[in-house]
């Protein structure tokens, strides 16, 4: 059987490691919020390149605590993509704010800075950039966009660990960023875990104040805040694969190469890398048209590709009918009949992966 996310087999890369990390956490008396806490956000902000992160206890978290940070509310907008994990919105209503979805361009699936000046209103205030799949979005041509309407630029990291554009790592480019450490992640805890990046440092302390109901002094409440913090032993364990991060980034990089030479040619679009950016391939989606025959035939073989993501937020029954979208929705739509997500993690084999492109390239329609 080849999953298309294993953690089980990222914790056996470096189980010593980690059991040694965590049997450290339960014999001291320090359980939330403590030293391995400070430890994790020291090295990891030096790891992004900001001077802050700030440890809360999800990636849905890190993104509203930071829109609160930056005193976005209710009745302000905020722009996102529609092809994204539902978190990304869901954080933004969290805050109270209002999310409006842009479409993604064709080729790389991020969102299209072409098409932001048509959602602009006064109410505007932030716009937040999703490094899908690993891929960085075009931080200049958003970036620029920000300044030029005095907008700020959240970036949505939870899928790019590492990642780099223009050879500044995600995460230290816009504002504030925002990271998931679900699981599957690059970088991924054994349970719910987040970080949020900023060089403001003023904006870290605002972050940790609300990650522990408002309290600048315990149990007195500065401002109204709520409870994200991040534990002990999901930052221990997280230190520990933080250390091996670049390796097992450059493990999902080669794997990927090998995917798109064994499936050059074939009956699926294989994905690009954007200039200027380093990719770290959370996922790599393939599209193709004939996407249900072949899952069937992939799972007829004990494979289990994902798809990420089978239905745009913005037409889920959720938000259907209520949010504003830019005017064509098009390449978004596409994408959710098309995408598919092949199996990649470091520990996959080069076996596995040939034997996933042999099936893919057997597969006929139906």
């Amino acid at each position: 059987m080849i999953l298309c996310a294993n953690p089980a087999a990222q914790f056996q890369s470096h189980q010593a490691e980690i059991e040694a990390a965590v049997l450290d956490v339960l014999r001291g008396s320090r359980h939330i919020l403590g030293p391995q806490v400070e430890a994790l956000e020291e090295e990891f902000a030096d790891y992004i390149g900001t001077k802050k992160a700030v440890g809360v206890a999800n990636g849905t978290d890190a993104l509203e605590l930071a829109i609160r940070a930056l005193d976005i509310g209710p009745g302000d907008e905020v722009i996102t993509v529609s092809h994204t994990a539902v978190a990304t919105v869901a954080a933004i209503e969290s805050a109270g704010a209002v999310p409006v979805l842009v479409d993604v361009d064709p080729r790389y699936y991020t969102l299209d800075p072409t098409r932001l000046d048509e959602l602009l209103t006064s109410k505007t205030r932030a716009v937040i950039a999703v490094h899908l799949y690993g891929q960085p979005v075009d931080l200049d041509a958003i970036g620029q966009f920000c300044d030029r309407n005095n907008l700020a630029l959240i970036e949505d990291a939870s899928q790019a660990h590492g990642a780099r554009w223009k050879g500044r790592r995600v995460g230290s480019i816009g504002r504030v960023g925002c990271f998931s450490c679900y699981p599957t992640k690059n970088l991924g805890a054994v349970g719910d875990a987040g970080l949020v990046t900023t060089s403001d440092e003023g904006l870290a302390r605002k972050i940790c104040s609300l990650r522990e109901y408002g309290w600048k002094e315990r149990y007195i409440s500065d401002i109204p805040g709520r409870n994200s913090r991040l534990d002990e032993l999901q930052a221990a364990i997280l230190r520990v694969k933080l250390r091996h991060l670049d390796e097992s980034n450059g493990r999902r990089r080669s794997h990927a190469a090998e995917y798109s030479r064994l499936l050059g040619g074939s009956h699926v679009l294989i994905p690009e890398v954007r200039a200027n950016a380093e990719h770290v391939f959370h996922l790599y989606v393939v599209r193709t048209k004939r996407r249900e025959k072949l899952v069937n035939d992939f799972r007829a073989s004990g494979i289990f590709p994902g798809i990420h993501y089978p239905v745009p937020i913005h037409c889920q029954p959720a938000y259907r009918d209520r949010i504003r979208t830019s005017a064509s929705m098009d390449v978004t739509a596409e994408l959710a009949e098309e995408v598919l997500s092949l199996p990649l993690y470091p520990e996959l084999q080069l076996e596995q992966i040939a034997e996933i492109a042999s099936v893919l390239a057997a597969s006929r329609p139906a």
